[in-house]
């Protein structure tokens, strides 16, 4: 546990002769102030705890949480698995896959949908919303769909996880209507939608980890830098150590010079 500490009480803390007795020089330190000898280590927990008693600090845990964002537990309709992990494809808007994460803030959860265009790891769409229902992957769905305009006869692929907002009648209608074809994970497989769990990762890891959101605009205003930031600047091995923004325009550089 971390101890939270008020800027005035850690002032005073700092000045307590008690704890100053207990980080003398008389033990050799693992840590900064914390005794290595295992003897001493009920009776400097117990001094701390008289001393953070004495000045109302309270200690700080972690949180422990886990939110269920698939939910295959359904009846409706299920993609068989098209996009087979193949996630390196030959140009942009061949495959996309989406996936769904959670935020905490201090106002409740931020639930973050994303699309990725599998050809250069570029977020093409993606929607925030105080809840996981179904309009949270249309949302970033149709943000990808008006961003990329890849038309209906492109072929493309939209893979997910089976959860029931993507296997919704509302989706696949979105699909249907654009002529995207559907794929879905195997169950329980997450390695099936490696790319957005990876996204994800780097998006907790990198800017996420340690921050408390007061609010829910805050973390979405944090979210949406990390997203921009890391389409234009985060390079990737799998790209040549390139951004996806960069990858992209170097195809598309390389493409021109062909046909001219």
């Amino acid at each position: 546990m971390a101890a939270h500490l008020h800027p005035s009480k850690h002032k005073s803390l700092a000045g307590d002769p008690g704890l100053a007795a207990t980080s003398g020089s008389g033990h050799s330190r693992g840590q900064a102030g914390v005794p290595s000898d295992r003897s001493s280590s009920l009776g400097w927990k117990l001094r701390v705890q008289r001393l953070m008693q004495k000045h109302g600090i309270q200690a700080r845990g972690k949180r422990r949480f886990h939110v269920v964002t698939t939910d295959s537990r359904h009846h409706l309709p299920v993609a068989p698995n098209v996009l087979g992990r193949k996630f390196i494809v030959a140009a942009p808007n061949q495959a996309w896959v989406g996936d769904l994460t959670y935020i905490a803030t201090d106002e409740g959860w931020l639930f973050l949908a994303v699309v990725i265009d599998l050809f250069s790891r570029k977020v093409v769409g993606w929607s925030m919303r105080p809840d996981m229902q179904r309009n949270l992957v249309i949302d970033a769905l149709e943000m990808a769909w008006l961003g990329r305009n890849p038309g209906q006869k492109a072929g493309l692929i939209f893979h997910s996880d089976r959860g029931s907002q993507y296997a919704s009648e509302d989706l696949s209608e979105v699909l249907k209507e654009h002529g995207i074809t559907p794929s879905m994970s195997r169950k329980g497989n997450c390695w099936d939608n490696a790319c957005s769990e990876t996204l994800f990762g780097s998006l907790k890891v990198g800017r996420l980890h340690g921050r408390r959101f007061e609010t829910i605009r805050e973390a979405k205003d944090e979210t949406i830098s990390w997203l921009l930031w890391y389409n234009r600047t985060r390079m990737h091995s799998t790209l040549e150590y390139v951004s996806p923004m960069q990858f992209e325009q170097n195809w598309m550089n390389a493409t021109m010079k062909i046909a001219a």
